[in-house]
């Protein structure tokens, strides 16, 4: 794959170590690659130190850039990289709590996310009702086993193709096939539990309010 003349001329400003260039290639890429970042770690302490590092190690590595990738390809390659390190790091130091569910609504829009999203919801109870759903999926996809967490969020989040997802992970296309599959049986086990626990506390929640009503009313009465 060649690159498009664009990326060919960015990449030749990068490579003579033009400020501007980098400077534009941050503006290009910064939200996609915390989007990334995020969604592997699950953590936004961590995803804006690793979006910063990877911006780093671009524009030290751009050198070793052979053109072979898209140019957005390669970037991806280096972000996923750090993640598993810091994953690790994170699993041997057992640091890798995840932050609380209501913490976590994330700057770049998830309705946009193919296969995984809530679509737009009109009416406000459907609108509280969507936003719940959105953040079950997103806290189940931080539950799924991290390497099949990667290829889910490259292939149903990214929307890349099985191609470009084998150039970032090095993964023969059969490998990155059966791991979306396993990857995608995980997500919708871990929602279908969350939900079900979810319409419990609803459930919960009700018939306390409904008592609370009542013995209220039998008060005053």
């Amino acid at each position: 794959m060649s690159l498009d003349e664009g990326d060919a001329a960015l990449v030749a400003r990068l490579v003579a170590r033009e400020e501007a260039a980098f400077n534009q290639l941050v503006l290009l890429y910064e939200r996609r690659v915390f989007a990334l970042v995020y969604r592997m770690v699950g953590r936004r302490d961590e995803a804006e130190d690793l979006a910063q590092e990877v911006f780093v190690q671009v524009f030290k590595a751009i050198d070793q850039f052979r053109g072979d990738s898209k140019l957005s390809t390669w970037i991806f390659r280096i972000a996923v990289n750090l993640c598993k390190n810091r994953i690790k790091y994170l699993a041997r130091r057992k640091t890798d709590t995840q932050e609380e569910l209501g913490e976590r609504l994330e700057r770049s829009a998830f309705a946009s996310a193919r296969g995984v999203s809530v679509g737009e919801i009109g009416r406000p109870d459907e609108l509280v009702e969507g936003m719940q759903l959105e953040r079950i999926v997103k806290a189940a996809i931080e539950q799924v086993e991290p390497d099949f967490r990667e290829v889910l969020i490259l292939r149903d989040v990214e929307d890349l193709s099985y191609e470009e997802i084998g150039a970032i992970t090095g993964l023969a296309e059969g490998t990155v096939k059966s791991r979306i599959h396993r990857a995608r049986a995980q997500l919708k086990a871990l929602v279908e539990q969350a939900l079900g626990d979810a319409s419990r506390r609803r459930v919960a929640d009700r018939t306390i309010a409904d008592r609370t009503i009542a013995g209220r009313k039998k008060g005053s009465a």
